[in-house]
């Protein structure tokens, strides 16, 4: 379980503190949760001080009863916390299996690579070889990206708007691979979305608004609330 208590974040700007998130507390236990809400509302730093890549200001992080407010990104990796960012690092040099390989920590055989890339809805004859390089889209990216995180089999994976940048071809693919992968992964899900489509495949939704949390509770009594504002994405507006 994953538990945020009074967590504020505050960065320098033109020489004054503004404050980012204001006393964020939060339990996540469920196997798949969204967050939304506006955009500048603090989803992603939310995203990123879950997976250290921010220091929060003030409060704590506790995963599974431990303290991991303190500990870097690469720690809390090791710890079982995976992220996968808006836009994929592309890796000149690096091919799609040894980034696989890398994932999964040990040795793995172009087989066990491939199954990953099948459990994406990638060709593994066509990707398992390929240099993660401009040449690969955004879509294909994101998919590798989640072969990766399948293969780390952490306890906790994170994704901060997987749907940025792709067509829709390339998102709907993306669905049906969440939906997967909720029925395979041992662990819990994250994803920072104003997407109704992942929304509604979600067990419970967060707003985040202002820095600060309004809504938390089951899909089903949040989603038809904000569906009634106009759509996912519109009625995250409605929180400004």
């Amino acid at each position: 379980m994953l538990e945020l208590i009074n967590v504020s974040f505050e960065v320098d700007a033109e020489n004054e503190k503004k404050e980012i998130l204001k006393n964020v507390s939060l339990k996540l236990d469920d196997r798949f949760v969204a967050i939304t809400g506006p955009n500048g509302g603090g989803k992603s730093t939310l995203a990123k001080i879950i997976a250290g890549i921010y220091q929060p200001t003030s409060g704590k992080i506790l995963l599974d009863g431990e303290d991991i407010t303190n500990l870097s990104i690469t720690e809390r990796a090791k710890k079982g916390i995976s992220f996968a960012f808006q836009q994929p690092v592309r890796f000149k040099g690096l091919t799609v299996k040894d980034l696989i390989t890398l994932a999964a920590g040990k040795n793995i055989t172009v087989s066990d690579a491939c199954t990953y890339l099948s459990e994406v809805g990638l060709c593994a004859r066509d990707y398992i070889n390929r240099e993660v390089n401009a040449s690969l889209s955004g879509g294909e990216l994101k998919r590798i990206e989640i072969a990766m995180i399948m293969a780390r089999g952490t306890k906790l994976s994170l994704f901060d708007e997987p749907e940025a940048g792709i067509d829709l071809w390339s998102f709907n693919n993306l669905i049906r691979v969440f939906e997967k992968m909720y029925d395979k992964i041992n662990g819990s899900i994250i994803i920072i979305s104003h997407q109704e489509r992942i929304l509604n495949i979600a067990d419970k939704i967060v707003v985040v608004a202002n820095g600060s949390v309004k809504q938390y509770g089951p899909k089903a009594d949040i989603l038809p609330e904000l569906l009634g504002r106009g759509g996912a994405e519109s009625s995250c507006k409605a929180f400004n």
